[in-house]
């Protein structure tokens, strides 16, 4: 008899096992599934810091987060429903993070006594057979024997044959939550086209564990999450990278600019290198330097040239471009500089999420170099703050710190398709001839924006030598007079200022104009705090949300917001660092909440850090 189907709002599953059990990869399939069929959905892939680490070890678990859900969600999920443990590391990792109650499915092979041993529990410890998970629903599987028999017929090595276990896993778990199999069976072919017997040991696997689930009488019943009510238009799952890459791309289609990417790979931003590099159709130009000095000097020629220049980094990069940074700023030409913060410091946490570099952006450069900050809130957000970004850039001549972190640029969720129709022109004028009243040209001639000309080298009659001297006011020849040097640092200062007048006032993410506590976020911390903030707002709480995606200059109304509420709290995932600079230029008494576990802040958390200040 089959199982009956069961309808229900969301799950929170998590895949983990080794780098090598390929859990990203069956979480990626599973969230392309949910999004073919309408879920809303939201991703928390989780990596090793090590390249390879030792198999069966703590340090060597893989995770992949995924929720998806009939309703509007923002956030991965702060504890799972299933967990799929492949080895009992992966167990030990990830047991603290399942609901109590909630669905274990382990592989057995992966609990003997070498991995026991590997994985650190004590000697004549067995987390599946000692009853210590009773408060769970556990099912046992031996996924690699199942596997192994599936593909008996396959004339392919036994480690080879083990690789296809996570396709085993996906078709299970298609079984439990109802769906079919044709994504993930169009994905294999796509990618293994080329090689017949990997293709079909996988879709073997995948069929195996789509037909144990109907022969097994472990399940009672099967589940089922109904498609989300979105909006109407055409959705893909992306990520944060990915997604930054396409506002990018469209941003110079926009401004009619040829682009040009110079960078260094560094985890967790090699992915805008990647994807870009597939775009070369849109005019893109792609350089991976040999380090990230020459990355960015090559994009700050590029931009020079005429180009819409890119670089792309994490933290330890950052701050080695900082002196080319500072020339940018010096020759006030447009550039942006992608951050996906990561924890720090040094190598520190490369793997792992943490808003860890806002004040780099802000101060880290030698002398007064100030630069516009951006801030990307979630994976299709990316989209967005880039095109905004290169807006700044090109129309105010000044490079751009765009901040995005490990956690949105990894992530994924459903991207609306803009249509290039909505997306506004991005207005780009080079200086071309001198006016009849120039007698000769003045490169630092600001407008009224206080913005210089942007001339293409060779330009005839407008000929001139710009460096990383300072300059003389109008004529960009090098001077070292003190009132001009002070001078140029305030209009320097005073034109990104001025930026403000030209970027939307602040508005509430939710929430009453006044009230008692507004939580004020930026980054990554948007699905977790929009969560909170709406679970306390239906008891009847006097709490607000608003996010910033202009971190410098700030819009100009935002400190007559944050003086319309009793209290103001402030989350990050770092030690306390808008924080900082909100007491600073608001002289607001904002409290701060502070995780820095390279893992985001869950609603959970927020809805007790509110209700303490309540």
């Amino acid at each position: 008899m089959a199982a009956p189907i069961q309808i229900i709002d969301d799950v929170v599953i998590k895949f983990a096992g080794d780098s090598g059990d390929g859990m990203q990869l069956t979480g990626s399939q599973f969230t392309n599934n949910s999004a073919l069929i309408g879920n809303d959905l939201s991703t928390f892939p989780d990596f090793p810091a090590e390249i390879r680490a030792p198999q069966g070890t703590v340090p060597g678990v893989s995770g992949y987060q995924l929720h998806f859900s009939s309703q509007k969600i923002y956030t991965p999920g702060d504890n799972c429903d299933v967990l799929v443990a492949m080895n009992a590391a992966a167990l030990k990792v990830n047991l603290k993070s399942l609901k109590p109650g909630g669905i274990i499915l382990v592989d057995i092979n992966g609990f003997d006594i070498k991995n026991l041993r590997l994985a650190k529990y004590p000697d004549g410890v067995n987390p599946i057979e000692d009853g210590s998970l009773s408060g769970y629903e556990l099912h046992k599987m031996d996924i690699t024997k199942l596997t192994r028999e599936a593909l008996k017929e396959i004339t392919m090595g036994v480690k080879e044959k083990d690789r296809a276990k996570n396709m085993f896993v996906l078709g299970f778990l298609y079984w439990l939550y109802s769906r079919d199999l044709n994504s993930t069976y169009s994905f294999l072919q796509d990618k293994f086209s080329k090689k017949p017997e990997i293709l079909e040991s996988n879709i073997k696997a995948l069929q195996a564990g789509y037909n144990y689930g109907d022969t097994v009488e472990a399940f009672s019943s099967r589940y089922k999450v109904e498609k989300a009510k979105l909006p109407k238009g055409t959705y893909r799952s992306i990520t944060g990278n990915v997604a930054l890459t396409y506002g990018l791309v469209a941003a110079a289609e926009k401004s009619a600019l040829p682009m040009f990417l110079g960078s260094y790979p560094i985890t967790p931003a090699s992915d805008i290198l990647h994807e870009l590099s597939k775009l070369k159709n849109f005019g893109v130009r792609t350089f991976q330097a040999e380090d990230e000095i020459a990355a960015i000097a090559s994009a700050i020629g590029a931009a020079y040239g005429g180009s819409l220049g890119v670089t792309t980094t994490s933290g330890p990069g950052m701050a080695l471009k900082t002196e080319a940074m500072g020339l940018a700023v010096m020759l006030e030409i447009p550039l942006i500089i992608v951050n996906i913060q990561r924890g720090g410091p040094s190598t520190g946490l490369p793997t792992k999420t943490e808003q860890s570099d806002l004040l780099q952006a802000y101060y880290g450069r030698n002398g007064e170099c100030p630069m516009p900050v951006i801030s990307a809130s979630t994976p299709s957000d990316c989209f967005d703050a880039a095109f905004e970004a290169v807006r700044i850039a090109v129309q105010h001549m000044t490079p751009v710190i765009l901040l995005s972190d490990g956690y949105i640029a990894n992530g994924a969720e459903p991207w609306l398709y803009p249509k290039s129709s909505d997306l506004p022109d991005i207005s780009v004028s080079f200086k071309k001839e001198l006016k009849p009243d120039e007698p000769n040209f003045l490169p630092y001639l600001r407008d009224e924006k206080l913005v210089r000309p942007w001339v293409i080298p060779g330009t005839a009659g407008l000929e001139h030598r710009i460096g990383g001297l300072e300059k003389e006011d109008l004529t960009g020849n090098i001077s070292y007079e003190a009132e001009n040097h002070q001078h140029m640092v305030k209009i320097r200062e005073a034109k990104v200022e001025k930026i403000a007048d030209y970027i939307p006032l602040q508005t509430l993410d939710s929430g009453p104009e006044k009230g008692d506590v507004l939580v004020l976020g930026w980054g990554s911390t948007y699905g977790s705090i929009k969560s909170a903030v709406l679970e306390l707002q239906a008891q009847g709480k006097q709490v607000a949300h608003a996010h910033l995606r202009h971190m410098r200059p700030f819009p100009r109304n935002l400190g007559e917001m944050l003086h319309n509420y009793k209290k103001v709290l402030i989350p990050e995932i770092n030690n306390g660092q808008l924080i900082k600079i909100i007491r600073d230029k608001y002289f607001i008494d904002a409290v701060a909440y502070n995780k820095i576990k390279g893992v985001p802040i869950t609603r959970t958390e927020l809805v007790t850090a509110i209700g303490d200040l309540l």
